[in-house]
């Protein structure tokens, strides 16, 4: 797999039929390996390793719903209230992030209401603080350190 623009990280792999898996801490289970989980788990690595959230308070890959439709977010962090901390969008890298990208998240984020946005395709992060009451969102250069609540 591509190098990505995060720390060096320990993964654990397995082989199976053929085809690779690589462990996620947060769901318990090996995972296929593809270039967006490849990503994804970084993601987890970096929450849980540079930014310190516990990981009971991450959860990844599950179905919301958003204007009647189903869909699947990446990875959320919640705060201890359960409300949603940070949403995460994970591209694979060679998909290149757009305002589509962009549009997506917001559109997600209209059912979960979290205070932070991260997109990245592992190579390009970008980081954005809501602003509700304004209804749009600022960049930052990163996301804020876990802070015990």
């Amino acid at each position: 797999m591509q190098k990505l623009n995060f720390q060096l990280y320990n993964f654990r792999f397995k082989n199976s039929e053929n085809k690779v898996s690589i462990f996620d801490e947060v769901r318990k289970k090996f995972i296929i390996l593809t270039p967006e989980e490849w990503v994804r788990q970084h993601v987890v690595q970096f929450l849980l390793e540079e930014k310190k959230y516990p990981k009971s308070l991450i959860n990844v890959e599950k179905v919301l719903m958003v204007n009647g439709l189903r869909k699947r977010y990446d990875v959320v962090v919640f705060n201890t209230d359960g409300s949603i901390f940070i949403l995460i969008e994970c591209k694979a890298p060679e998909i290149k992030i757009a305002q589509a990208t962009f549009d997506q998240i917001a559109r997600y984020n209209m059912t979960m209401k979290a205070q932070y946005l991260m997109v990245t395709n592992g190579l390009n992060h970008y980081f954005c603080q809501m602003d509700f009451e304004n209804e749009k969102y600022q960049f930052l250069s990163e996301l804020p350190m876990y802070i015990v609540q």
